[in-house]
């Protein structure tokens, strides 16, 4: 009978070997991945394995881990996503060719479990179609064949003893086990070729990585939407926004204030997309369906051609915000109201809640009478004089003023029913956060910075807003003394942050700043600290500065 166990080559130290498996392992999974990418460039960017299963992740985070990332990584916890997931991929990818030293079959199941999870979380997408699911269980079978081509050199026939010395007995086993025999014979003389081999090998699966993913990366350009903007002519407001006061920015005569108006590319965003949607304009329809007494469909010509078109100028804020935090801006939008088309659409009685969808298939409920009600609610296809950034909705998101986001902002919106909170829960408020979101007052300290700042005449200077109501007031207190009241700069709209600044007389050592506002209303910003779940944060901000 002939023996088929099979044991690594013999080079000296088992160290070599162990690296390149560990390496066999690595560009096994590259494989795999630029693979999947080339065919997520032929399919979509969300057939991506990494996209799928990155996004599935963030669903089935829990919230405290949630409010993790965006505490340490702020408009940055997608990137550290990905660059986590990778991470994992390349640990689970060294173990599995460690392991595929003592057999193969292990590493086969390890990278067709990484297929199978990838192409599970592809098809479990809001949106997910068994297309989606091409790339994973291809890239998969692509991994699998350059994880067994590398292995091969690593391995060796196991020696026979009785061909140690010519004196040694013929085996039993006839002509097959002397054949056998002196392929192990032949392989001892080998190693060297073996290990040129593996370099052979090793160096046509990267080549395969680096171009398949780059291909991949190429060909999903395609789907961008930037040409479309670009193209896009933005009507004239029926209804522009009011003129800005003369000195209403403070921030140019104060360096480092928060602008006035937040620029696109610096505006906050937070949502659950690794990859940002890219909706064409011309495929682009919204739906307004449900408990209405006319079903409509608007496509982005009807909205740019309506005679209603507005323009306002509007603060908005994450309910992730912390106190003294930046995920907060302002900038003018262009639009239509909102109530105008729920009032087209006839809202039937009892339709407490407005229950919106993106493109991705994310869902955001916003009480109904807000939507009618609050002033200047709109579905904006334009950000500060140009269309949409693609990372901020385009070609239409929605914005009820005086709503933290994740009530009332959709992005890339394309479906509005008309429902109730019983009957529909929507995305966030499924992981626990309030049903309603509206803003709470706030204030901030923008300058001076907390180190590096001389002593002297310096100016202590921030931004305050409370939607819908406007500020009133912003004190400030330095070390525990008295209140002092700030100048405000000239207001623009209750729906604008306001900026503010007063004087000190800075002298060397450490200070403590602290800032409140009072609200039109007469509402005063609390001091009783609450953490940003599940209806926003609360607290006066307090900086500690080290004047030089």
């Amino acid at each position: 009978m002939i023996d088929t166990e099979v044991r690594p080559a013999q080079t000296g130290s088992r160290w070599p070997l162990r690296l390149r498996a560990a390496l066999a392992g690595v560009l096994a999974a590259a494989v795999s991945l630029g693979v999947a990418e080339l065919l997520a460039g032929l399919i979509g960017p969300n057939s991506s394995p990494v996209v799928a299963v990155g996004s599935a992740f963030i669903d089935a985070t829990p919230r405290p881990l949630k409010d993790f990332a965006i505490a340490t990584f702020g408009e940055n916890d997608k990137i550290a996503l990905v660059v986590g997931t990778l991470s994992l991929i390349v640990l689970f990818a060294v173990a599995l060719g460690l392991l595929s030293l003592r057999d193969r079959r292990i590493g086969v199941a390890g990278i067709a479990l990484f297929g199978a999870v990838g192409a599970l979380a592809a098809i479990s997408r809001p949106t997910g179609t068994v297309l989606d699911t091409i790339p994973a269980v291809v890239g998969a079978v692509a991994g699998v064949v350059a994880l067994l081509a590398m292995l091969a050199p690593l391995s060796r026939p196991a020696p026979d003893d009785s061909s140690a010395g010519a004196a040694a007995p013929r085996p039993p086993g006839g002509l097959a086990e002397s054949v056998r025999t002196a392929f192990v014979r032949h392989n001892r003389k080998s190693t060297a070729l073996d290990r040129r081999g593996f370099f052979i090998v090793g160096g046509i699966a990267a080549g395969v990585a680096a171009v398949t993913g780059g291909a991949g990366t190429l060909l999903q350009r395609r789907f961008s939407v930037d040409a479309a903007r670009e193209a896009l002519t933005l009507p004239a407001a029926a209804d522009p926004a009011a003129a800005i006061p003369s000195a209403a920015d403070l921030s140019t005569q104060v360096p480092g204030l928060t602008p006035l108006y937040t620029p696109n590319a610096d505006f906050y965003r937070v949502d659950v997309n690794i990859t940002v949607p890219q909706v064409s304009p011309e495929d682009w329809a919204l739906r307004i369906h449900g408990r209405v007494r006319n079903e409509l469909t608007f496509t982005l010509d009807d909205l740019i051609a309506r005679p209603d078109v507005i323009e306002r100028d509007i603060t908005m804020t994450c309910v992730s915000n912390t106190v003294g935090g930046d995920l907060v801006g302002a900038a003018r939008w262009l639009g239509v109201p909102l109530a105008s088309l729920l009032a087209e659409a006839g809202v039937e009685d009892g339709a407490d809640q407005v229950l919106t969808t993106a493109v991705d298939g994310f869902t955001i409920g916003t009480p109904t009478r807000d939507c009618l009600d609050t002033p200047n609610a709109m579905l904006a296809f334009a950000m500060n004089g140009q269309p949409l950034p693609a990372e901020h909705g385009f070609p239409v998101r929605m914005l009820v003023p005086g709503l933290y986001g994740y009530v009332s902002a959709t992005k890339w919106l394309v479906d509005m029913e008309l429902t109730t909170f019983e009957d529909a829960v929507p995305y966030w408020v499924q992981r626990e956060w309030a049903v309603e979101g509206p803003i709470k007052i706030s204030s901030r300290i923008d300058v001076p910075a907390s180190v590096g700042t001389k002593a002297g005449d310096l100016t202590i200077a921030g931004v305050a807003w409370a939607q819908t109501r406007g500020i009133a007031a912003v004190e400030v207190r330095i070390d525990g003394g008295d209140w002092q009241r700030a100048e405000l700069a000239p207001e623009t709209n209750v729906q604008m942050w306001r900026q503010w600044r007063l004087p000190w007389r800075a002298t060397a050592g450490q200070h403590t700043l602290t800032v409140r506002a009072t609200g039109q209303d007469g509402e005063a910003q609390t001091d009783d600290r609450a953490d940003a779940f599940p209806a926003g944060a609360s607290g006066w901000h307090t900086l500690q500065v080290f004047i030089q």
